[in-house]
């Protein structure tokens, strides 16, 4: 059943926001960087970045990085007026759209946020194929001037939803892990072939900080 009522939608993102901080709270974190330490956090982080990690693993990070210096792109279906509830409690600065619903002025709006904030992106939301990057990235990333960051995460224990991304939801005191690989600049004046090159070259990293982050969470005691 759908959810249309706006108080409603207001009075259940507040709620899960909250659960998700606590049910977050109870998981050990453990980050490691393949390069530089770029996690927004730092606090000696210099420049700015657009953060891309899987569709599945939004959780963790919706933890770990709420801050209004983050803006995240949240999808205009029927859905995302919840999410978008449960990401300004979470502190995320929001931008309304997808690739398929107000996608032009979304991107407008993250060029703009852009030259002040980090990005967060789902390169593979909001509707799939999962874990398949989506060229929006790197063309958004050739249009801010910022590097992308790909982003893995894993998980020692997870139960996973029957849906397009299977999405994982860590069990409460479970070892959860982050990997950063290298910033990945993308020229401003990246032609189509270059940006399909990109993409993939993205769409790598990513798989490659993923299939890292999950071996270290499962391999840990």
């Amino acid at each position: 059943m759908k959810i249309r009522h706006p108080g409603l939608i207001k009075a259940l993102g507040f709620m899960i926001a909250w659960l998700i901080r606590l049910w977050m709270a109870t998981l050990r974190y453990r980050c490691r960087f393949l390069g530089q330490r770029v996690a927004p956090d730092h606090g000696g982080l210099r420049g700015r970045y657009i953060y891309a990690f899987w569709h599945e693993n939004m959780l963790l990070p919706a933890y770990q990085y709420g801050r209004p210096d983050i803006a995240v792109l949240v999808s205009r279906h029927a859905d995302g007026q919840l999410i978008a509830e449960i990401c300004r409690h979470l502190r995320f600065r929001l931008v309304r759209g997808s690739t398929t619903r107000g996608g032009i002025e979304a991107v407008r709006q993250m060029l703009r946020i852009g030259g002040r904030n980090h990005l967060a992106i789902t390169p593979d939301g909001p509707r799939g194929p999962r874990r398949q990057v989506q060229l929006g990235l790197v063309y958004l990333a050739a249009r801010t001037g910022l590097p992308i960051v790909a982003t893995g995460f894993g998980f020692q224990r997870a139960w996973r939803f029957k849906s397009w991304d299977r999405f994982a939801l860590p069990k409460p005191w479970t070892l959860t892990t982050c990997v950063m690989a290298r910033p990945i600049p993308i020229p401003s004046d990246a032609g189509r072939h270059q940006l399909e090159h990109y993409r993939g070259q993205v769409e790598q990293e990513l798989h490659r900080v993923t299939q890292t982050a999950e071996q270290w969470a499962l391999g840990s005691d």
